[in-house]
């Protein structure tokens, strides 16, 4: 790269995207900031953003994305509930607009570079864990391709949030001090929102029966989206419990639990995924083995995937808890993201 090559920065306001703008900065290239507006009106978010360009001395932009992130993330969000799926907004949002609608930004403004503060890294462009496992965010990055990955920066992807953290004291760079959620969107006025609060006050709601996968009637839920499988929190049976969610029948509105917590019911040595995207480009057209990581932050599984018409079928080595339809399975080849799809 050119050490005058302009880079498109997205910034949040919050430590990471900043520490990104000034380490590119510091290396001499021609630095603009980005603020994506998702909600109307001001935030401290965008006012942080543009203070933090004030300090580095770089160019700020703030866009108003408002009307894509209602229809397609928020709604996308509060649908996916409302069918009985659990989904993953912040997988979608980076397809369809941090690494869609700013890479079109980038290019109209014919700038090569956009860079993020991702903790994961770009090699060769291919996609890799970053060298924080604890703060690894590829899970949510499986949807980029070869030609987004090359023209993508993730200046954080060889530090450590603590190495961080220190480059932005020494360099007394202004944050928000506040740390990055996985729903960004759960917050109002710098307070995070209960999940369950919001889609109470986004969703109707019916109350409905909790059996036993027996039959037995125990309780009473409050309406299915609250609810997921492998959940233990909210399910407020006393007496024998605690008890799991174990399966949601919208049919009939019911709730099925488990006090077992060895239950069969609760794990799954296979499952289906569809919209799977391969980072190299090309489907494999025979079944492989790999490692799969089906909920964020889990234990990684080895497992063998096998094409099934349009889509894959991935089964486990070791039964594992908590499968749930709608969230993202992600594949590793050791530090490398393969791919990944939506759970059927």
């Amino acid at each position: 790269m050119l050490k005058k090559e302009k880079i498109l920065v997205a910034m949040s306001g919050g430590i990471d995207s900043a520490v990104s703008a000034f380490l590119l900065k510091n290396k001499g290239y021609n630095i603009l900031g980005v603020f994506i507006k998702m909600i109307n009106g001001k935030s401290k978010d965008e006012a942080m953003a543009r203070n933090i360009c004030q300090k580095l001395n770089i160019k700020f932009y703030s866009v108003n994305f408002f009307d894509i992130f209602q229809k397609e993330i928020i709604n996308y969000f509060l649908d996916s509930y409302k069918n009985g799926i659990t989904p993953n907004p912040c997988v979608k949002c980076n397809k369809i607009i941090k690494f869609g609608k700013l890479l079109k930004i980038a290019e109209e403004l014919n700038i090569k570079y956009l860079a993020t503060g991702h903790y994961a890294i770009i090699k060769n462009n291919k996609l890799f864990k970053g060298k924080d496992k604890i703060k690894d965010q590829t899970y949510f990055l499986y949807n980029l391709t070869q030609k987004q990955l090359s023209n993508i920066l993730f200046p954080l992807g060889k530090y450590t949030k603590e190495e961080i953290k220190k480059i932005a004291k020494k360099a007394n760079l202004p944050y928000l001090k506040k740390e990055s959620q996985d729903i960004c969107f759960l917050n109002k006025n710098g307070k995070i929102i209960d999940h369950n609060v919001f889609l109470k006050n986004h969703l109707k709601l019916q109350k409905g029966k909790i059996k036993t996968l027996s039959g037995k009637i125990i309780g009473e839920h409050y309406g299915l989206p609250l609810y997921t499988i492998g959940q233990r929190k909210g399910i407020e049976i006393g007496g024998d419990g605690p008890y799991y969610v174990v399966k949601l029948n919208y049919d009939t509105n019911t709730l099925y639990v488990t006090n077992n917590p060895s239950d069969k019911m609760l794990a799954r040595d296979s499952f289906e995924i569809y919209n799977a995207n391969w980072i190299s480009g090309k489907s494999p057209k025979i079944s492989f083995k790999c490692v799969v990581v089906a909920r964020y932050r889990q234990k990684p599984e080895k497992c063998l995937i096998i094409k099934n018409k349009k889509n894959y079928i991935v089964k486990l080595d070791n039964p594992q808890r908590a499968i749930t339809p709608g969230q993202s399975a992600v594949f590793y080849n050791k530090n490398e993201v393969i791919g990944g799809g939506i759970i059927i």
